[in-house]
């Protein structure tokens, strides 16, 4: 109960344009959680090979890697709520041909247009203008909050969809996979009449109050932030990338590298080829794998309020990392659920305070550049990793679970780097 009390205080503070937001992303991801644990099926009964599905899911990332980097430029100009429309339009023709065709070219174009996700993880063009909207819906001081419930929300949908996936396994008249991405396409549809309503107090403020905009949102940031947040507005103009965004997307290109190598798709293909899963079983899997994240995901507010954003950042992460590098190990299926559930729990509770961090370290004018160069450098990175993995996957490493163990490497190696760049400054929630 006093979970939807908060839940309820928090979209009455985020305001009209953010209940759209949150509403939005709550639908993409319930598509994304329904559509990933069955993607390696569609492909499958189309006879399609493991190396194909590897290169759809790196065409579909460097699909968003395109048009992340055209809104992350442009979408100011163009109008935010205009972009946001297009984008949802061109998602639904893509789960519209990926319910229909069986023509791997014709997936191929799709998943390049219509941001198609091996995982819940929002790297799309979306999620950077959805981020700069909701930043500048309430004072700085309530992000970390804010950005929180955007997720927690959007994972607990996502966690249902996966429990859509495991009851379209269980129905006999149609492919779950065709059913899942025809849900796809209209959820798509109600996402572009929810980005209809976005009021013009959507759109990015003007330029030239950047500098003071800037300095009145650095209140309560550390002095590390403060500086940040100076720069990147003195640095913005020109078309330049400040230096602290580029900073942020390299190490953030790393970590989205590493998860890329154990996104849904890849964990749905493991287990039930390593196991014998099958679909409902996977369904069932991924409802609580998404669910935990979106439960603990509650925690990050405290923990940042605690003991600042970087460790709110770094030791849940690293704790994931920990339990994935073991997930190859378990002898029995439901020891690999045991470690794979453990995983989840700790895996996104750095989500907020990533997000809460880069929206401080710029003015408000520049948050639509800042979130998306982030998400471009990570989706940069997951163009990849899918193909690393299924390669992986496909040879004599796969018995293993050698992307696992990889992914679990070279996410420590993130958290170790990040420490050691950051461990000095002070950085406030």
């Amino acid at each position: 109960m006093a979970n939807l009390q908060i839940s309820a205080l928090f979209l009455g503070e985020v305001g009209h344009n953010g209940r759209l937001v949150v509403a939005a992303r709550a639908l993409r991801t319930f598509g994304y959680g329904c559509t990933s644990v069955l993607l390696a099926e569609l492909l499958s009964q189309d006879g399609d090979a493991p190396w194909q599905t590897g290169l759809l899911l790196a065409v579909a990332s460097a699909g968003s890697v395109v048009f992340s980097l055209v809104l992350g430029l442009f979408a100011d100009t163009l109008g935010r709520r205009r972009v946001l429309i297009a984008c949802g339009c061109l998602m639904a023709l893509a789960g519209a041909v990926f319910a229909v065709s069986e023509s791997y070219p014709w997936l191929v174009a799709a998943a390049f247009i219509g941001t198609i996700s091996p995982s819940t993880n929002d790297n799309t063009p979306f999620s950077g203008v959805e981020q700069a909207i909701l930043a500048q819906t309430c004072h700085p001081s309530r992000h970390t909050r804010v950005f929180t419930w955007y997720n927690v929300i959007a994972l607990g949908a996502g966690a249902v969809g996966g429990l859509a996936a495991a009851g379209l396994g269980l129905q006999r008249w149609v492919s779950a996979a065709d059913a899942a991405f025809a849900l796809y396409a209209l959820l798509a549809a109600c996402t572009v009449l929810l980005f209809w309503r976005l009021s013009p107090d959507a759109e990015a403020p003007a330029r030239q109050d950047a500098s003071a905009a800037g300095e009145s949102a650095q209140a309560g940031a550390g002095e590390s932030a403060q500086a940040g947040g100076r720069e990147s507005a003195q640095a913005g103009g020109g078309g330049r990338v400040p230096w602290p965004v580029r900073r942020l997307a390299g190490l953030f290109a790393l970590d989205a590298f590493s998860g890329g190598l154990a996104v849904q798709a890849v964990l749905a293909w493991w287990f039930a080829h390593h196991y014998g899963a099958t679909t409902a079983q996977l369904g069932l899997v991924f409802f609580a794998a998404n669910l935990l994240p979106a439960l603990a995901q509650l925690t990050a507010p405290l923990l940042a309020s605690r003991r600042g954003l970087l460790a709110a950042m770094l030791l849940p992460h690293a704790a994931a990392n920990v339990l994935l590098a073991c997930l190859p190990l378990a002898p029995t299926f439901g020891g690999a659920v045991t470690l794979l559930l453990l995983r989840q729990a700790f895996s996104k509770i750095d989500v907020p305070a990533r997000q809460a961090f880069t929206a401080a370290v710029v003015a408000p004018a520049y948050r639509t550049t800042a979130a998306s160069m982030t998400s471009l450098a990570r989706s940069v990175a997951v163009c990849v990793s899918p193909i690393a993995a299924t390669l992986l996957l496909d040879g004599p490493l796969a018995v293993f679970g050698a992307p696992l163990l990889l992914g679990a490497a070279l996410g420590i190696g993130y958290d170790i780097t990040v420490w050691r760049m950051y461990r000095n400054d002070a950085i406030a929630p």
